[in-house]
C-alpha cells in the first residue's frame, strides 16, 4: 500500500496535476491539504472518474482537507475534535481498510510572538490529545499532512537564519515531539537520515532551483505499523511542473 500527503495550495487550481500524479505514482490513500474548496464544490466525481472515493472538510478560500482512497469509501469519519473551537477546516480523520489516517494541515503560526503563534501552540496541543486517543482506538494509526513545522535542523536550508523563527522555533518543534513521543514514528527517517530532503519551497527567489527548503510535511506512522514500512520519499516531480503547488507530494510504502 501506498500512502501519499500533499498541500496542493487550491485543489480547483491543482487538480489536473493531482489526476496526473495520481495516475503516475499509483497511490492508495491521499491526504490533501489547502483545498480551498467549499464542501458543495469539491470535485467528487473527477476524483471518482480517477478510481479514488473522498471525504473532504473544507472551507471557501482557505485551509480545507481532504482523504482520497483507491477502491473503497473511507468511514468513520471526524471532522471536529473536542475542545478545539475552531471553524478553520484543518483536521480529518478517517478509517481506510486496516488503517486509520489523520489528516493535519496544521496553523501556520505567522511569527513568534504573534497571537496565531500562541493559537499554534494552542491547537497542537489539543490535536496530541486527539491522537493520544485515536491511537489508543486505532493501533494502525497514520497521521500525515502539513505540520509546518521543521522536526530538526537537518529539515532546514539555513538553520542559522531560520533558528528560533516560526516553523524552526523550539516550542512548535517541541510540540511536535510530544506528539511523536505517543509513540509515532517520521517515516521518512527510518529511512533516510541526510539534510537536504525538502518538501516546501517559497515562490520567490528560485528557491526549488537553489534547493532552499523545508522538510515540513510528514507521515508518521504507529508503533503497530512500523515494522510494515517499506520505502519513504519525497516526489520532487510536480514541483517543476507549470503552476505547480509550493509543496510536494510525501510518499509511504507499507507492506500490509
Amino acid at each position: 500500500m501506498k500512502i501519499a500527503s500533499w498541500n496542493v495550495n487550491s485543489l480547483k487550481v491543482r487538480l489536473p496535476q493531482l489526476t496526473q500524479w495520481m495516475a503516475q505514482a499509483q497511490p492508495d490513500i491521499v491526504a490533501l491539504q489547502e483545498t480551498k474548496l467549499e464542501d458543495a464544490k469539491f470535485p467528487v466525481d473527477e476524483l471518482a472518474a480517477a478510481g479514488y472515493r473522498t471525504v473532504f472538510s473544507g472551507q471557501k478560500t482557505y485551509n480545507g482537507v481532504a482523504i482520497l482512497a483507491r477502491g473503497a469509501t473511507p468511514t468513520d469519519v471526524v471532522t471536529e475534535i473536542p475542545g478545539l473551537d475552531d471553524p478553520q477546516r484543518r483536521i480529518l480523520a478517517a478509517t481506510v481498510g486496516e488503517l486509520r489516517v489523520i489528516d493535519l494541515y496544521v496553523v501556520n503560526g505567522k511569527a513568534v510572538g504573534d497571537p496565531k503563534y500562541a493559537y499554534k501552540l494552542d491547537w497542537l496541543a489539543k490535536v496530541r490529545e486527539f491522537i493520544a486517543r485515536e491511537h489508543e482506538r486505532h493501533p494502525n494509526l497514520v497521521v500525515l499532512g502539513d505540520f509546518n513545522i521543521a522536526p530538526e535542523d537537518r529539515d532546514v536550508h539555513d538553520p542559522a537564519a531560520w533558528r528560533e523563527q516560526v516553523l524552526c522555533s523550539t516550542p512548535e518543534r517541541q510540540a511536535l515531539a510530544a506528539i511523536t513521543g505517543l509513540g509515532l514514528h517520521d517515516s521518512f527517517r527510518l529511512f533516510e537520515q541526510d539534510g537536504a530532503h525538502y518538501s516546501w519551497w517559497d515562490y520567490r527567489q528560485g528557491a526549488f532551483r537553489r534547493n532552499l527548503g523545508l522538510r515540513i510535511d510528514l507521515i508518521l506512522l504507529g508503533d503497530a505499523l512500523k515494522g510494515s514500512a517499506r520505502a519513504a520519499a519525497i516526489d520532487r516531480v510536480p514541483r517543476q511542473w507549470e503552476r505547480p503547488s509550493d509543496h510536494t507530494p510525501v510518499t509511504l510504502d507499507l507492506d500490509i
